[in-house]
């Protein structure tokens, strides 16, 4: 992996987004949308708060994850906040990915 050095905090910014959209299709193709659709927006409010409380966790107890990264619980927070507005939107139920 080729490792990129932004010159902006707006290319920062894209990288990351690049990196949430990858981590998105990603476990798309894994869960699918019955995960989601199952619990709606409450589900989505629930899986944000227990990656946060492992965030927290680690942070506070200063542990090596033995899983997902702490960038990885990050992309997931916010994978999961952007499906939230999707599916506020109602675009998370009706459309599909490419």
């Amino acid at each position: 992996m080729v490792q990129i050095t932004p010159q902006t905090l707006d290319e920062a910014f894209n990288l990351v987004n690049a990196e949430l959209l990858a981590m998105f299709l990603k476990k798309h193709k894994d869960y699918g949308k019955g995960n989601i659709l199952a619990n709606g927006e409450l589900g989505i409010a629930m899986r944000i708060s227990e990656k946060i409380e492992r965030t927290k966790h680690l942070l506070v107890t200063k542990q090596e994850p033995q899983n997902e990264t702490i960038d990885e619980t990050w992309i997931d927070v916010a994978v999961y906040a952007v499906i939230g507005v999707l599916y506020r939107r109602g675009w998370f139920q009706k459309l599909k990915v490419k």
